[in-house]
């Protein structure tokens, strides 16, 4: 093999490697994206209008009297940055509603703190039983979950051994993921931006 078709040769695979390389990062950026799981504040627009109306001014974060609420750095992306998220299982929302009262550019929208009003405009996305995990469901009455919903008997109930159901009327606020006891927890929170996603593939 002579000098130029050996110089030719490696550049033609340093190109494939580079390109390899670069979709693979790509994928990975992807599937943090997607699989990394968060809801934001209650009351908040949809994800990508959220994204923009949001000023980054952390007011929602300073009257939040649970200290639920938290800003991203770049992990979730450059667009997200600044933004406030709130993890379920570290700490949850108590729907007390006061972020949506001082939010100054309408990202997060005003919601009464009343059961009707928060059930109609709170999505933050919705509660899932893992019967696998669940010691109800598992023959170990529990219930923990149901006594830690605000809004029981509208968004969960029980049955047989205090076996959790969650009905359509669950807004995501987390309670039930944060109080769980089960390591891994036995209920999760969908977030509503990735059903959003699950629902436009």
């Amino acid at each position: 093999m002579n000098r130029r078709h050996f110089i030719k040769q490696l550049s033609v695979l340093t190109a494939v490697g580079v390109t390899l390389k670069t979709s693979l990062v790509n994928a990975a950026f992807k599937v943090k994206q997607f699989t990394q799981r968060y809801v934001r504040p209650p009351g908040s627009l949809a994800e990508d209008d959220f994204i923009s109306q949001c000023i980054r001014c952390n007011q929602c974060a300073e009257i939040c009297p649970n200290n639920c609420i938290k800003f991203f750095g770049s992990e979730n992306g450059i667009a997200s940055h600044g933004t406030p998220y709130i993890s379920p299982r570290e700490k949850a929302c108590i729907l007390c509603m006061k972020c949506g009262d001082v939010c100054p550019s309408g990202a997060i929208q005003p919601v009464k703190r009343e059961l009707t009003p928060i059930i109609e405009q709170v999505n933050m996305g919705i509660a899932r039983v893992d019967k696998q995990l669940c010691l109800s469901w598992q023959g170990k009455s529990c219930g923990v979950c149901y006594r830690a919903c605000p809004l029981q008997d509208k968004a969960i109930i029980v049955g047989f051994m205090e076996q959790p159901e969650v009905l359509d009327a669950c807004v995501g606020c987390g309670l039930c993921e944060s109080s769980c006891i089960q390591i891994p927890q036995a209920i999760k929170i969908i977030p509503s931006h990735t059903l959003d996603q699950l629902r436009s593939s």
